[in-house]
């Protein structure tokens, strides 16, 4: 029988609660499987954390690292998604969270993270804080208000290093609230990474009747808006204290707009009672002029309940952290404030009015865009500096766009473009990001030095590609990077896919080859792996210059050698069809997973003393130049120490010779790495390629082998 894919057994403190010689799930037996009631999200978080304790090499986990639950998803089926912050030493470690992915009966299924080794660095710094504090705040523009500074782990780098992350709050020179984190090398006392995690429309410093007091939400009311971008609107409101009415809504989280009073903050972050609410006695809000300071409000209150109901009707998100919490506007920020952001700290955004000549902000997508901040930190709390500050920025851009379409206002007619209403030209382009003059329309290696607003573009190129298609079309002209040919899918299956992604399966240091990854395996999920959908999110990627990762549509991968496949079935997608294995050794049991498509060879893993071969004959041509093998191995065991138990041997049998080429065993467990192995010895004979896994009398190792190739060079 089947075990669950799990490794030895580790002490980790999940969420406040320490786990210590965690229990596993019930066995996995091959074949069909009882269904199992849908988890409630404790349930899958306790599950994750069993899992975690006792499978520390799936996540790079060591001994001093412990876990604090970020998100927790479980879909419909019960298959559960928990997403796990990562702490070293008791130490925040950017970039080392993961996502633990359990079947619905609570068996590990596959993990997503970005951490490539386990954490083995010293805490001690070099450098003390108040070093890494005034090297932070030499950096900083604007009215400094306040500084904290903490060690961290940046994990982000190739080699991750002890820092001082620092965060300098206060107002920017045009405004803004500003929380700027920058990165001091705690060894070196170097300043390193920057980003500010209020989070702007567009680049800061870019050209281009209220009554005193709050009162408590009443009851739910239906008011009539005038507004200035997004015309007349019905609006929800609630009754106030003195019998009239207030821009709160109690049907959306009590999500409310309020009267900036053309101010800026003077505590970094616009706090709960700040500006004064908006009040009337009919009910009836705006004159759709900007004489009336209620006109805007209409735009910023409409804006809100029109992003609720998208992620609520489209994606099952009851508001921005999926609580019930309805989010804050201020209109009126500042005076000709050229800009509008979403602050996380505070959970609300502001908009200005604009510069002398410009339009206020409270335009739909912009709207749209800016909590959609709030959706990400929520999720994948994506990084907003690198490859992904852009997918952050991205995922604002598409979302506000849906929101749009979504809303469908007559007064605001959905668009590919961002902000089209504010000013002469849109603030962004989504057909062809690069027409603004700064955004990258194609992926390159600079993209993760770019400011995310440009970097984004890349992101935004795909979903035109996915919803809309490429060449000439009446929302725009879209061209590829790589000369393809793209045919739309239309909003609804873009969004749902990319929604999946963010919420499933990106992390927050996910680049855009790992969003790749993300979007195939959400469509994947969704649609199936031989869908259209799916193959389009491949074209899609290829088309805004993100090459193929490992994982593909269809069960295929991308060969690593030069020359074309000697092996049939090379991803066992058609069953045991060419290959001699072992009874079910060639499966797509959902006990374990496939590097591609849905099956793979599972050897082992019965934890007795156990053999399991799979083997396929192939000609090696007397003309090859460099022959190879090379396959997917994934290991899992319960097996603990370095001495090798259980083993797996890829052997070339030629006549009655048998040649181990490599052996592979319980003392190195790991996800799905590529292994490939010189056939140069063979050229010009007829041999059998195969695989012997030999498994012990106790303690399950199970060898997980899927896209195969022998290629000649």
């Amino acid at each position: 029988m089947k075990r669950s894919l799990l490794v030895g057994s580790l002490s980790l403190a999940v969420s406040g609660l320490l786990i210590a010689g965690a229990g596993t799930p019930a066995s996995a037996a091959k074949g069909p499987r009882a269904a199992t009631p849908k988890p409630s999200k404790s349930q899958a978080l306790r599950d994750a954390t069993a899992e975690v304790a006792a499978s520390p090499g799936t996540v790079k986990a060591g001994a001093h690292d412990t876990f604090v639950s970020h998100d927790v998803t479980v879909d419909k089926d019960g298959t559960r998604h928990v997403h796990l912050d990562r702490r070293y030493q008791g130490l925040p470690v950017l970039g080392g969270d993961v996502i633990v992915h359990s079947a619905p009966n609570g068996e590990l299924r596959s993990t997503t993270l970005t951490l490539k080794a386990p954490l083995t660095l010293s805490v001690t710094p070099k450098v003390t804080k108040q070093h890494a504090v005034a090297v932070a705040v030499a950096k900083f523009k604007g009215a400094r208000k306040g500084s904290t500074a903490q060690l961290v782990v940046d994990a982000t780098a190739a080699t991750p290093t002890l820092a001082w992350q620092v965060v300098v709050n206060g107002t920017a020179p045009d405004g803004s609230p500003s929380h700027v984190h920058t990165l001091v090398d705690a060894t070196t006392g170097k300043a390193g990474k920057t980003w500010n995690t209020f989070h702007s429309t567009v680049v800061a410093g870019r050209t281009t009747t209220t009554a005193q007091g709050a009162t408590a939400a009443g009851a739910a009311a239906s008011g009539t808006g005038h507004g200035y971008q997004v015309g007349d609107v019905t609006l929800g409101t609630s009754t106030g204290a003195g019998g009239g009415y207030e821009l709160k809504d109690p049907t959306r989280g009590n999500g409310e707009t309020r009267d900036a009073q053309n101010k800026t903050v003077t505590n970094d972050s616009p706090p709960a009672g700040w500006g004064v609410p908006f009040t009337d006695t009919d009910n009836v809000w705006g004159d759709g002029t900007l004489n009336d300071r209620a006109t805007v409000a209409v735009d910023a209150h409409y804006g809100i309940q029109a992003t609720w109901d998208y992620y609520k009707n489209v994606h099952g998100r009851n508001g921005i952290k999926n609580d019930g919490v309805g989010a804050r506007s201020f209109v009126h920020y500042g005076t000709n404030y050229d800009n509008a952001g979403w602050d996380d700290d505070s959970f609300s955004m502001i908009y200005g009015d604009g510069a002398v000549g410009q339009k206020p902000f409270t335009e739909l997508d912009v709207a749209g865009h800016e909590m959609s901040h709030g959706v990400t930190a929520a999720t994948a709390g994506l990084n907003y500096f690198g490859d992904a500050g852009g997918l952050n920025e991205s995922t604002s851009d598409i979302f506000g766009t849906l929101v749009e379409f979504n809303a469908n206002s007559p007064a605001d007619k959905p668009d590919y473009l961002i902000g089209e209403k504010i000013g002469s030209t849109p603030l962004r382009y989504m057909d062809d990001p690069k027409k603004d003059g700064v955004s990258q329309s194609c992926w390159t290696t600079n993209t993760k030095n770019l400011d995310p607003h440009y970097s984004s573009g890349v992101g935004n190129h795909w979903f035109y590609l996915m919803a809309v298609g490429s060449g000439s079309s009446s929302w725009g002209n879209s061209p590829t990077c790589d000369g393809g040919t793209v045919t739309g899918l239309g909003n609804d299956a873009t969004g749902k896919i990319w929604y999946r992604a963010l919420t499933t399966y990106l992390t927050a240091a996910s680049t855009y080859a790992d969003a790749r990854t993300a979007s195939i395996k959400a469509a994947t999920d969704l649609y199936g792996a031989s869908s259209t959908q799916c193959a389009t999110v491949e074209k899609a990627w290829s088309g805004v210059g993100v090459a193929p990762t490992a994982t593909t549509c269809g069960g295929t991968t991308t060969q690593p050698p030069s020359g074309s496949n000697l092996l049939l079935n090379p991803g066992f997608e058609s069953g045991a069809t060419n290959w001699t294995a072992s009874s079910g050794a060639i499966t797509n049991d959902t006990g374990a997973t496939a590097h591609g498509g849905s099956y793979y060879a599972w050897l082992d893993g019965y934890g007795s003393s156990h053999t399991d071969t799979l083997s396929q004959s192939v000609t090696i041509p007397a003309s090859a130049t460099a022959p190879k093998l090379s396959f997917w191995l994934a290991i899992d065991t319960k097996e603990t120490g370095s001495s090798a138990y259980d083993t797996l041997k890829a052997q070339v049998v030629s006549g009655s010779t048998t040649t181990t080429l490599a052996t592979y065993s319980n003392a190195t467990p790991s996800g799905y790495v590529q292994r490939t192995l010189d056939l140069s010895a063979f050229k010009g004979k007829t041999v059998t390629i195969k695989f012997t896994g030999t498994e012990d009398s106790s303690l399950a190792t199970s060898f997980l082998i899927d896209d195969a190739s022998v290629t000649t060079g």
